[in-house]
């Protein structure tokens, strides 16, 4: 920087010359001087001073805005958080269409340890071995004493589990938060809801996935964080499920069965009120897939939805319907069931070798006439009957929210011939699923609409495409009704709730070809009430026999109906059906003037 003299030669020499003081020129630039300092300093200050005021201004904003932010939100506790990518731990709730908890979330804890940080490793081994009897203490002493810095030890612990490992005092045995999936109910509705698991893990968090049922379909809604934690709503009503699995558990024990399954359904939306299938499990300890037998036995096998069966003379009036939807006959058509009939070398045969003669429509169904629905079927045609089976959702896997619904795959004829067609009328030589028949069946029951069942709660009706006239339909339910008041399933009749459905017994097949001749799969297919339908009922029982009698009993009308009656009995009620009081007869009554 260049300094101003304070005494320039030139004006001094001018200044004597003048006969001025030099001391005064002197004065002069050092009040410049200063004036010239102070202004810079001056300028300075007010620059910092201004930076200054921002910053400050900027301070309190963020502090105020942060402020805001804390008296609007919820208050929690401050935790660590890992320096890992994050794991999305929190899952919906699923609830029955009442908002009844079926499946939620619980707080608990794992148990890891860090073996370099422990004093005592032989008595951690021990003692963990002792609360833990799956634990091997030999191997944990190995992993104790060797080089590795981590060790999961259990993924999930009780309060009391924690408290006992606690006690040990072991620094190197340390705890982590877990969110586990609980199952309040137990076993009930456990083929629905299935099961969930842990997906990937850390220290401080675990991700808990959908293994089974709705828990795998459902998998990205239920952790979708943008929907807030509201819960999934299924179709179901907790307490009619809890009924059936009650009753269908003492009809296995009444009947010896090796499984039973069960359908209810609300015929105009598609509802599914309660899906059972026995023997069941517990989902907070889902058993390990079956690797021997036969996968059917296993308790995790749905029977309601893969279970493939010949569900027998339920199939009849499907056949009975397509006729009078053809316009082939109607209800009092008179078809001659004499026999001998033979097709493609075959004998068709009635039930116990009966010989009904000559029979309208209506009663080869009450009747249930296997030589009569075989004549039906002969007239409508393997390709029409194969088309309108398709139409009814027979022929392909149902499209329910369970993975498991897509094995349930039908098994059908690979040659549509007339022996086929024929079979295939009574209910032999396809199989289908309980889930399939309580579909079709609701089809009927609401006036010739295809159903697409749910296990989702519907807001309303969802009709689908036409696949009966109504009153092909309606003649339908009349024969159906017919089958209980007079036919083979008088059992059926519950006092007060007019119940229509149809009984089938089939054969088991053997694994190497042909049938059994003392194992079968007894079914019913109802509706009720029938003079107003609002639900199908679908149950079928595994190889039941009845041993009251003299002999036993394996057929649908005694071990399968009456099941299916006790059933409609506890559900109706809950289902807010009031039963119909009939009027009681008058006679002996004396009539009295006021």
């Amino acid at each position: 920087m260049i300094r101003r003299p304070l005494r320039p030669l030139a004006r001094i020499l001018e200044a004597r010359a003048r006969g001025e003081s030099p001391d005064a020129i002197e004065r002069e630039n050092i009040r410049l001087r200063h004036e010239a300092m102070r202004d810079t300093l001056r300028q300075r200050a007010e620059i910092r001073l201004t930076v200054l005021g921002v910053g400050f201004i900027c301070a309190f904003a963020v502090i105020g805005a942060r402020m805001a932010d804390l008296a609007a939100s919820d208050p929690e506790e401050p935790r660590v958080h890992a320096s890992a990518a994050s794991i999305i731990a929190q899952r919906a709730d699923i609830t029955d269409r009442h908002g009844h908890v079926l499946a939620t979330n619980m707080e608990t804890h794992s148990l890891y340890a860090h073996p370099q940080d422990m004093i005592e490793p032989e008595r951690a081994a021990r003692e963990l071995a002792a609360l833990f009897p799956e634990l091997d203490e030999e191997r944990l002493l190995k992993d104790f004493t060797g080089d590795r810095k981590f060790l999961w030890i259990r993924r999930q612990l009780s309060p009391e589990q924690k408290q006992a490992v606690h006690d040990i005092g072991e620094p190197g045995l340390l705890f982590g938060p877990r969110e586990m999936r609980l199952y309040p109910n137990g076993a009930i509705a456990a083929h629905v809801l299935g099961s969930a698991g842990f997906g990937r893990e850390g220290v401080h968090a675990a991700e808990v996935v959908g293994r089974a049922g709705v828990e795998k379909t459902f998998d990205a809604l239920l952790r979708d964080p943008a929907r807030g934690g509201a819960p999934l709503a299924l179709s179901l009503d907790l307490t009619v499920q809890a009924a059936a699995e009650r009753v269908l558990e003492g009809a296995m024990r009444i009947f010896n069965a090796r499984g039973a399954a069960a359908v209810l359904m609300d015929v105009h939306s598609g509802e599914v009120l309660s899906l059972v299938s026995l023997p069941d499990f517990d989902p907070n300890d889902r058993p390990p897939p079956s690797t021997e037998g036969n996968a059917g036995d296993s308790p995790t096998f749905n029977r309601a939805v893969q279970g493939v069966y010949e569900l027998g003379s339920t199939f009849k009036i499907f056949t009975v319907a397509q006729a009078l939807e053809l316009g082939l006959v109607d209800p009092d058509t008179v078809i001659d069931t004499a026999g001998p009939m033979r097709i493609g070398g075959f004998t068709i045969r009635e039930f116990r070798n009966r010989n009904y003669g000559e029979l309208s429509v209506a009663e080869i169904i009450v009747e249930s006439s296997n030589r009569g629905t075989a004549r039906l079927a002969m007239q409508i045609g393997g390709e029409r009957q194969r088309e309108f089976l398709d139409r009814l959702g027979l022929l392909d896997p149902v499209p329910l929210e369970m993975p498991e619904a897509r094995g349930g795959a039908p098994l059908v004829p690979k040659r549509w011939g007339e022996l086929s067609t024929v079979t295939v009328s009574y209910g032999h030589g396809i199989s289908v699923t309980p889930l399939h028949l309580a579909t079709a069946y609701a089809t009927l029951a609401n006036g010739g609409h295809r159903v697409t069942p749910t296990l989702l709660r519907q807001e309303a009706p969802d009709k689908g495409p036409r696949v009966l006239s109504p009153d092909v339909a309606a003649a339908s339910m009349d024969m159906l009704r017919r089958v209980v008041t007079e036919g083979t399933a008088s059992m059926a009749e519950v006092r007060g709730y007019r119940v229509a459905g149809k009984t089938g017994t089939a054969d088991k097949p053997r694994p190497t070809g042909g049938y059994f001749e003392d194992r079968v799969i007894a079914s019913f297919a109802s509706v009720f009430p029938a003079d107003d339908p609002q639900y199908a009922l679908v149950v079928a029982l595994d190889e039941p026999v009845e041993t009251s009698g003299s002999e036993p009993r394996r057929s649908a009308g005694w071990t399968a109906v009456p099941v299916a009656a006790e059933l409609t009995r506890r559900v109706a009620p809950l289902l807010g059906l009031r039963p119909e009081i009939e009027p009681a007869p008058l006679e002996g009554v004396t009539l009295t003037a006021n």
